[in-house]
């Protein structure tokens, strides 16, 4: 599914450049589950905002499904987002005045659908996570837990290929936290290729794979024993 090649990430200011990945390469596998772990400071987020389009590689190629996207348009890039990928984010980005159905239905904002389509699967995808009973309350109503749920199931409403997700568990307790590791595997069993950055070691261990950073390079990639 994807391929990084070389890929190098520079930050540019007036007096300064600062190196943030550097020569990565990596290749994740459709239905893979992939832990992304790694000192604070190490590149593991510019990485995954790299995967996500939301940074573009200064140099390298990123290859999606086939497709070299390094230099593609912000619209095509913007479709990608739309269509394939889904975004988890540890501080949730849930948004204050909507209630968590509506949060949720933001996944579906540009999708061609009908009124009806959207809405049963924005009820599908609450009731995957947990959250439907919470549809019209609004996020300070709900446990970070909730939150996070409610914020998965905007993930996962548009059906992504390909789910990105930063420190999901970072703001939890142990037992949330748990919960939103068992949603993810169930969310990869069913086919959705996940990519993780965690500080968790348990955490990481639930993935297929982990990857360790340091300095903004890849230092060792090891999958989990069968």
């Amino acid at each position: 599914m994807i391929q990084l090649e070389n890929v190098c990430r520079l930050y540019r200011s007036d007096e300064v450049e600062t190196t943030a990945l550097t020569s990565i390469d990596l290749n994740i596998d459709a239905g893979e589950f992939v832990a992304i772990m790694g000192p604070s400071g190490c590149g593991k987020s510019t990485l995954l905002n790299v995967l996500g389009t939301i940074d573009r590689p200064s140099s390298g190629r990123y290859i999606f499904e086939g497709r070299d996207i390094s230099a593609s348009a912000e619209q095509q890039l913007a479709k990608l987002r739309r269509d394939r990928l889904g975004f988890v984010f540890q501080s949730f980005n849930l948004i204050d005045d909507l209630t968590i159905g509506e949060n949720v239905a933001l996944g579906l904002a540009y999708r061609d659908m009908s009124a009806k389509e959207k809405r049963e699967r924005v009820e599908a995808a609450m009731d995957r996570v947990g959250v439907a009973h919470r549809k019209d309350h609004h996020p300070h109503q709900l446990s970070g837990g909730q939150q996070q749920r409610a914020a998965i199931a905007r993930a996962i409403v548009g059906e992504p290929k390909l789910i990105l997700a930063d420190e999901p568990t970072g703001n939890l307790d142990t037992e949330n936290g748990a919960q939103v590791m068992d949603i993810l595997s169930e969310l990869n069993a069913d086919g959705a290729t996940i990519v993780m950055v965690t500080h968790s070691p348990a955490h990481a261990d639930i993935a297929k794979r982990t990857v360790s950073m340091v300095d903004g390079r890849i230092l060792t990639s090891a999958r989990r024993a069968a």
